[in-house]
């Protein structure tokens, strides 16, 4: 409560400040009305204790709501003295009434009974305060009138009118006592959404502060769970190359598969980051749809085929979509996977059709599968991050529940629409709705198969603070022919370069002691301009991304498959010496 009486305070200084003009003028009428009567001393003087009135009530209640070391009480008895002494100060001009013809008195009342009413809104309807003014007039009124009756030839006219000033205060102090009601309310509501505005503002910051925390969580386990899978992938690797007996070599075939599909995975948490970082550039072109999904139905038409599931294409041939090939195909891989998946008798089909006529010309995909179906209530929650339908168990086998997260945020950055329908029991329908491009368009080029590698006494410098990812890396780039130097830091990296320049660079992004692998390129390339260098990091931080992105550099995430990186090689050079048609030293 004590805060409603703060803003009755403000509101009573405000009006204290607006009312002094329109009251003021209302008095100069009643003096001029009384002064044809009585002259002009009488009148002037009253009018003149009426603005000095009015003046002081200006000057008190402007200075109330500041006044912090009286208290509420005896601030509000304040402004309840100065209401009533204005009161009264008006309530005076009745003594004018015995010598005013008949048209000014009537002017004086409902001059006076005008100004009751406007005090209900000056004052928000607060009783003691409003009813010091209205009181002291509105008595004097009414007993002008019934003492004029007896003189009067109209004597019971005057006394309806003495009875219904009387009812008229009685209306008015029914209407402030509400309006002082809507008044508390009002200023306890806009308190209550001040207080939820900061609760949901702290609410916000807990969040915003949580999130930032998850972020850096998984972005340390990230790069923590990233090292060893790296150096298990590159000894994988490297082992497979060796001779081993039949028995061996499955062991370690199977070994190497388990550890594509862990990488796979971790790869899904990757572009989770990546999406969140906006570091993936948009680079949309032309192409045909038909030779791009033969080349995808064809991948995945063994693992449908291991589950007994026909995989079948319906493309018309001239279906032409203008977008970025390498992220759109993300996105068909993801429905793709997910179709197969999902579904256990059957098949999965993709679609193509012309849509949008009468507007833009678009195509829209369509990925049908005859799986489980999705319920209505679940349709907009597969698309959150680690949902899975009917895997309450988290079976690894069927992923970390990333896919259908990843092709919503890719779905948004090609500018494409999403739709899903589906049925339980009855299968899924992801429909792709994609722009169209002229019919000149080129086909998007497909995958090219690996090169050979040929790096033999390529001179490579290992830089990595993880000694077992350093040993794997030799292993590895050993068994290729390469001649690989090891370091750990950054000045160790310096002095082995300046013994013996490497042909490339091999950096960790995120070194101990606060060194970075940005930082060593650039340090390097000092000594050895254009030195061809190679990002390798577990970091999957979305400020880690965009760091290495601004640099310029190309970055491989760990686990990165042995092909991968060396193929990354290959093209690094190539672009380095372009001359060269081989990799030999």
């Amino acid at each position: 409560m004590l805060s409603v009486q703060q803003e009755l305070l403000r509101l009573l200084a405000r009006q204290g400040r607006r009312v002094p003009l329109p009251v003021g003028l209302s008095a100069f009428v009643i003096a001029l009305a009384a002064s044809d009567a009585l002259g002009w001393a009488v009148p002037l003087a009253w009018l003149a204790l009426v603005l000095g009135v009015l003046l002081l009530r200006w000057w008190m209640l402007g200075r109330l709501p500041a006044w912090h070391r009286q208290s509420m009480a005896h601030r509000l008895r304040w402004a309840v003295a100065l209401s009533g002494l204005n009161g009264l100060v008006f309530a005076a001009s009745f003594a004018f009434t015995p010598w005013l013809i008949d048209h000014a008195r009537m002017l004086q009342t409902i001059l006076l009974l005008g100004l009751c009413a406007g005090s209900v809104a000056t004052t928000a309807g607060y009783r003691p305060v409003f009813l010091a003014f209205l009181l002291p007039i509105t008595l004097a009124n009414s007993m002008a009138w019934a003492l004029h009756a007896h003189r009067s030839s109209a004597a019971g006219l005057e006394w309806a009118l003495a009875g219904l000033i009387l009812a008229f205060a009685w209306i008015l102090a029914g209407l402030a006592r509400d309006a002082y009601k809507v008044f508390a309310d009002s200023v306890l509501i806009r308190q209550q959404q001040v207080r939820s505005n900061e609760h949901l503002r702290q609410a916000l910051q807990r969040a915003e502060t949580a999130n930032r925390a998850k972020t850096r969580f998984f972005a340390s386990a990230s790069h923590d769970l990233r090292q060893p899978l790296h150096a298990l992938s590159l000894l994988g690797a490297a082992l497979q190359m060796r001779p081993l007996e039949a028995a061996s070599q499955k062991i370690v075939g199977q070994m190497n598969q388990a550890l594509e599909s862990l990488g796979s995975q971790m790869d899904a948490l990757l572009d989770i980051s990546k999406l969140d970082a906006q570091v993936l550039a948009l680079k949309e072109t032309s192409f045909g749809l038909a030779p791009w999904l033969a080349r995808l139905v064809q991948e995945f038409g063994p693992p449908a085929q291991r589950k007994g599931l026909s995989l079948t294409l319906d493309c018309p041939p001239e279906a032409q979509v203008l977008s970025d090939p390498v992220l759109l195909e993300r996105v068909v891989r993801n429905l793709l996977d997910n179709a197969i998946k999902y579904t256990a008798t059957g098949g999965v089909r993709l679609h193509v059709r012309a849509a949008g006529l009468g507007g833009e010309p678009r195509w829209e995909l369509a990925v049908i599968d005859s799986g489980q179906g999705i319920a209505p209530a679940e349709q907009s929650r597969v698309f959150e991050e680690f949902y899975q339908v009917g895997n309450p168990e988290r079976d690894r086998a069927q992923g970390l529940g990333l896919g259908l997260s990843i092709v919503s945020r890719l779905v948004d950055l090609l500018d494409a629409q999403l739709r899903l329908e589906s049925e339980p029991g009855c299968g899924s329908v992801f429909t792709l709705s994609l722009a169209a491009a002229p019919q000149q368009a080129v086909e998007a080029p497909a995958p090219t198969d690996a090169r050979e590698h040929r790096l033999a006494g390529l001179r490579v410098l290992v830089l990595d603070d993880e000694q077992s990812v350093r040993e794997a890396m030799q292993a590895l780039l050993s068994a290729h022919g390469c001649e690989v130097r090891l370091a750990a830091t950054t000045r160790g990296a310096m002095l082995d370069s300046l013994a013996a320049p490497p042909d490339l660079l091999l950096a960790d992004l995120r070194l101990r002691n606060g060194d970075d692998g940005i930082a060593a390129v650039q340090s390097l390339r000092s000594a050895l301009p254009d030195l061809p260098a190679l990002l390798v990091s577990g970091d999957t931080a979305p400020e880690r991304l965009r760091q290495a992105q601004a640099a310029g550099l190309t970055l491989l995430h760990k686990p990165v498959a042995a092909e991968a990186l060396l193929e990354a090689m290959e093209r690094l050079l190539v672009r380095r010496y372009p001359t060269l048609s081989t990799l030999d030293a």
